[in-house]
């Protein structure tokens, strides 16, 4: 096994006993997208012009990648816990890879969001959603989802360890909110003004949850100016592996060299 693998594993182990430790935020991570999947289904649905089921059909898909997008938030608040804390300090001075601890941290994240997509989708189906396309384009939806994650993840821990203090991060992680409300997470793009449709469907979201709708068969994809949401798939995957070749490298680097 190679020495980031082998280190790698090591990591994810101790995160995933972070995370197990702190059963309040797992139960906050895990219930908060039900939550808001029946206040908006229920409350957003009855003033919209779809009906109800139909919009909870819209809904869940782009709840699911708004609830990836949060890799941002999580990912930069768990880097500068550590960083603020010393701990990562601590680890520089360990003989391992540079590239296993943010590595360790990011599966880490990728398994508890894996774990926590299945009750939300249980709950999607309650509420009137069904999967219309085939099982293997519903694994690609969901695998598209996690690699989705994967690649807002790494975002949040290189802003993690720049910042250095997780208030900091926590403050700067409260704005990733904004971020699904300028995509086509929570209504169609189609009513907004041009500028803005034109913002919101270049946003890496609105790509992933009109892929996630083409592939569970609730939605086509809607006609669209911007390349991302005209091709779906192909944009999704474009916007996670430019988030992964770039922020991937710069995080391991800066872990690597701290403040310098």
């Amino acid at each position: 096994m190679s020495t980031l693998a082998y280190d790698g594993s090591a990591m994810l182990g101790r995160q995933l006993r972070r995370i197990r430790n702190n059963p309040g935020l797992i139960i906050l991570t895990q219930t908060m997208p039900i939550t808001m999947l029946l206040f908006f289904g229920y409350v957003f649905g009855s003033a919209l012009a779809m009906p109800g089921e139909e919009y909870r059909s819209f809904l869940v898909p782009g709840l699911l990648v708004a609830t990836a997008a949060n890799g941002i938030m999580t990912g930069m608040f768990q880097a500068a816990q550590d960083t603020h804390r010393g701990v990562t300090d601590r680890f520089r001075t360990l003989p391992m890879s540079r590239g296993a601890v943010p590595l360790g941290q990011a599966v880490a994240d990728l398994v508890v969001t894996a774990a926590g997509t299945v009750p939300f989708l249980l709950v999607g189906l309650a509420v009137g959603w069904r999967i219309e396309g085939s099982a293997l384009e519903a694994v690609g939806a969901v695998g598209l989802l996690l690699l989705f994650r994967f690649a807002t993840t790494w975002v949040g821990i290189f802003l993690g360890l720049l910042t250095r203090n997780e208030e900091a991060a926590g403050q700067l992680g409260g704005a990733t909110f904004l971020l699904p409300l300028l995509s086509n997470a929570y209504i169609p793009t189609d009513g907004l003004p041009g500028w803005l449709r034109t913002v919101a469907e270049w946003n890496p979201i609105s790509a992933v949850a009109t892929a996630l709708r083409d592939l569970f068969g609730n939605a086509p994809a809607p006609n669209s100016a911007a390349w991302p949401v005209a091709h779906p798939v192909a944009g999704s995957l474009a916007w996670c592996a430019a988030l992964l070749v770039l922020f991937a490298p710069l995080a391991v680097r800066r872990y690597a060299h701290g403040e310098r």
